[in-house]
């Protein structure tokens, strides 16, 4: 990278540990805040490992923290790509807590309908077929383009 390049990027695949927390701002151009905690596995490279997971905190802004109050809840498998932002602030007792996010700039569903509702993972096989042929990875969308959230 050139002098004066920064590049703060990050990709995460992981299932929401909690439910949305969702807020909005108050005014006249009110905003919503939605916070909730991605659970990304960690990989050991031990075979027999036991599975451990890091649980990042994830905020999302306006269209994209209204998208995840509408969409997302405890036990959706996403992949969320945005930057890490830092802060700090003081607690009720006097004493600094340093913060560390990532502020979600696109949230995209990582499974199925179907799958994620049998929380079951054809990990590592092909994606099902559904009757028509289609692999069923994406979602069925019955409507006009005018309903969808993006």
């Amino acid at each position: 990278m050139g002098k004066g390049k920064k590049m703060n990027k990050v990709i995460l695949m992981g299932r929401l540990a909690r439910d949305v927390d969702a807020r909005y701002t108050q005014g006249e151009n009110a905003m919503c805040i939605a916070r909730y905690t991605l659970a990304v596995d960690r990989r050991t490279g031990k075979k027999d490992a036991e599975q451990t997971a890091d649980f990042i905190s994830i905020v999302a802004f306006g269209k994209a923290g209204e998208f995840a109050e509408k969409y997302l809840h405890k036990g959706t498998k996403v992949v969320v790509t945005g930057r890490i932002q830092t802060g700090s602030y003081t607690n009720k007792d006097g004493q600094k807590v340093y913060t560390t996010d990532v502020v979600a700039e696109d949230q995209e569903f990582a499974e199925s309908k179907k799958a994620e509702g049998a929380e079951a993972g054809n990990a590592g096989g092909s994606a099902n077929k559904t009757n028509d042929g289609a692999p069923d990875d994406f979602m069925s969308f019955e409507g006009s383009e005018s309903a969808l959230p993006f």
